[in-house]
C-alpha cells in the first residue's frame, strides 16, 4: 500500500504520532487514559484517540462525551452500533464504518442489517426500531432534516431522551468523520476496506 505523501507511517494520518514524553502534564494523563486498560478504544492511538492527542484539553471532553453516547444512552448497545453505522455509511467514512461493523457484529447485530445500511437498501422487513433509527439517520444527513412522522415515531419507540441522545450519537459520529477525513485517516497496510 502506497501512502499519500503528507500521511505519516506511524499515525497513517497527516498528523505525526506523539509519544507520550513530547506531551505535558496534562497531555500525559490524556494519553494514558486512552492507551490504558480501560480506554474502550476500538483502534488504538491510530485514528480518534491519537488524533485528540494533538489537542488534549478537546480530546478529554469529546471522550467524555463519546464514552456517554457509547456505553450509557438509553439505547443498548447494539442500537447504539446501528446508529454508528448509518452516520459512517451516510457520510462514506471507511475508517469508522471498518472500526464499528466488527463491533456492531460483537454486539448481536445482524448481518442482514449491516446489509442494508451499507448498501443503502430499503428498510422494509427490518424491526421497528433499526428500521426507525436507519430512517432517522437517512433523514438526518440526506435531507438535512428528520420528517415530523419519523421524529414523533421516534419519541414513541425511544422517549425524548432516545431521541437527544440518537442525534447526538450521529451528530458526535458524524464530527469523528469530519476530522478523519481532514487528517486522511487511512487503514492499517492489509487491513481489509469494509465498506
Amino acid at each position: 500500500m502506497t501512502l499519500p505523501g503528507d500521511v505519516h507511517p506511524e499515525s497513517l494520518s497527516r498528523l505525526p504520532r506523539l509519544a507520550r514524553e513530547q506531551m505535558d502534564e496534562r497531555g500525559q494523563a490524556f494519553y494514558d487514559a486512552v492507551t490504558g486498560p480501560q480506554s474502550r478504544t476500538l483502534v488504538g492511538l491510530q485514528g480518534p484517540s491519537g488524533i485528540w492527542l494533538h489537542s488534549p484539553e478537546l480530546g478529554e471532553r469529546v471522550r467524555a462525551v463519546n464514552q456517554y453516547l457509547r456505553y450509557d444512552t438509553t439505547l443498548d448497545r447494539r442500537l447504539t452500533e446501528l446508529a454508528i453505522l448509518v452516520t459512517a455509511r451516510e457520510l462514506d467514512q471507511q475508517f469508522e464504518w471498518t472500526a464499528h461493523e466488527p463491533a456492531a457484529l460483537k454486539e448481536g447485530l445482524e448481518p442482514e442489517i449491516i446489509d442494508v445500511v451499507k448498501h443503502g437498501k430499503p428498510v422494509d422487513g427490518l424491526g421497528p426500531k433499526e428500521a426507525l433509527i436507519v430512517s432517522f439517520g437517512r433523514e438526518a444527513f440526506r435531507e438535512r432534516k428528520v420528517r415530523s412522522e419519523t421524529f414523533a415515531r421516534a419519541v414513541e419507540a425511544f422517549g425524548t431522551r432516545g431521541v437527544v441522545d440518537l442525534a447526538a450519537l450521529m451528530g458526535n459520529y458524524a464530527m469523528t468523520a469530519v476530522i478523519l477525513n481532514a487528517v486522511d485517516q487511512q487503514l492499517r497496510p492489509g487491513q481489509k476496506s469494509l465498506l
